[in-house]
């Protein structure tokens, strides 16, 4: 054991405090003054999920616990910074390392304390049925619709730039759900959902002419949201009549959709990485500045975001076109303005928002970074973009792997030579959770 001035530490990211913290610390108690950290928002999700509670409200929870005696805030997920702060003498976490990213915060703990002779002390991980209760509780409340809906907006001040991929069935809403990755300096995992209607008609062996109805639409919403709690963005295409697009903001706004982007274009929709190669007509600017007012009049929460999707550089209108609209759009009530570009190369995206920035500092910018993916979200970053969009990836690579899959079955006349490309099931039913 220690002595009495020994420091032993921990960090908590939790918004309730359970059977298992309160283990944790009558343990850590037997070695010397408990210290607990409270892991920031920031990095809760990136790590862990989004927190109910903010970091100073999770900061009281822990400081009402008996025998701890200070309290900070880690802000970053590896351990190096608080512990050169705070040299601990141990650190005491749960033995619940399975998980790779919980490995690398092992290693990375062992690392650290090892430089001046720490100590780590792992305890068995309380998980009765109790706690798993009250997890599925607490996942319970973050999917609620009127807790998930806001989350948008409070991840836009929360994190560099909101990471989102594209999901179209419960499976894909999965998989953006719970893939998180893990190497010796950071943990990360995607922060929001996009619901494309190019990936949700291709899905469903339909053109993506806005054939698919609403309906359709929002029952691929109800799957997604019934297994996963990150928030929506959903693609809204033009959002038809603005008499029709009022009730669409309601009925999204209701289900707990974050945001809607909708389009300055008007007819049949074609996809816009045909660009001129197909007929394609921009809307006016007075019009759609008409639908984005009539929208937000529509809504009932401040949570909800609708967010004009500029076509002019698609289109070849040109830089000057687009910045004339982005700022009419913001001026009609836009939550936030998404440039698209069907360009190899970002140069017109990132002139367009430098040039957005000289004049407006606060509205979100999204991007769709599918033509020119060479560039990274730290570049976006530098020249303000606010969301970074994967807008199509999963499906692309879900048809290859499918149709490798059927012919080799045709080509063999069994399964045999395929097999070892494939998942196991057993791996994927362990995405599933069971009530």
């Amino acid at each position: 054991m220690g002595s009495d001035n020994s420091i032993v530490y921990t960090c908590f990211c939790t918004d309730i405090i359970h059977e298992g913290h309160l283990n944790l610390i009558n343990e850590a108690k037997k070695y010397g003054d408990v210290v607990v950290g409270v892991l920031c928002d920031a990095q809760m999700v990136k790590y862990n999920r989004f927190p109910l509670k903010s970091t100073s409200e999770r900061v009281k929870l822990v400081e009402e616990i008996p025998d701890v005696s200070k309290v900070i805030i880690q802000d970053q997920i590896m351990y190096d910074k608080v512990v050169e702060e705070l040299r601990p003498d141990y650190i005491i976490h749960g033995d619940n390392w399975s998980e790779d990213s919980m490995k690398v915060i092992r290693q990375n703990i062992v690392d650290v304390l090892d430089k001046y002779g720490g100590e780590l002390i792992e305890v068995p991980y309380t998980f009765n049925e109790n706690i798993q209760k009250v997890d599925r509780q607490m996942r319970e409340q973050l999917s609620m619709p009127e807790l998930r809906r806001g989350r948008l907006k409070k991840l836009l001040d929360m994190v560099p730039v909101v990471k989102t991929i594209e999901v179209h069935s419960g499976l894909t809403g999965l998989i953006a759900e719970k893939t998180v990755i893990a190497d010796e300096e950071h943990i990360d995992q995607f922060d929001a959902m996009w619901v494309s209607s190019l990936c949700d008609s291709t899905e469903k062996g339909k053109p993506d002419i806005e054939l698919v109805d609403m309906t359709s639409r929002f029952r691929t919403i109800n799957d997604i949201m019934e297994v996963t709690t990150k928030p929506i963005i959903f693609d809204g295409d033009t959002g038809g009549i603005a008499e029709h697009f009022v009730y669409t903001v309601r009925s999204l706004e209701r289900m707990g959709v974050s945001a809607v982007i909708i389009e300055d274009k008007i007819g049949l929709k074609k996809n816009s990485l045909f660009g001129t190669e197909v007929k394609q007509t921009q809307d006016e600017i007075g019009h759609f500045c008409e639908k984005i007012a009539a929208g937000k009049n529509a809504q009932l929460s401040d949570d909800f975001m609708i967010i004009a999707r500029i076509e002019s550089l698609i289109l070849e209108q040109g830089m000057e076109d687009a910045l004339k609209r982005a700022f009419a759009f913001r001026d009609a009530g836009a939550d936030g303005i998404m440039i698209h570009s069907r360009r190899k190369e970002p140069d017109e995206i990132l002139e367009f928002c430098d040039k957005f920035r000289e004049k407006d500092k606060e509205t979100p910018i999204v991007v769709v970074p599918s033509s020119y993916n060479t560039i990274t979200e730290e570049e976006l970053i530098k020249h303000g973009v606010n969301i970074v969009i994967y807008a199509n990836q999963l499906l692309r690579a879900a048809f290859p792997a499918m149709q490798n899959a059927a012919k080799s079955i045709l080509k063999h006349h069994r399964a045999h030579e395929i097999d070892e490309e494939l998942l196991s099931i057993k791996d994927i039913i362990t995405l599933i959770d069971e009530l």
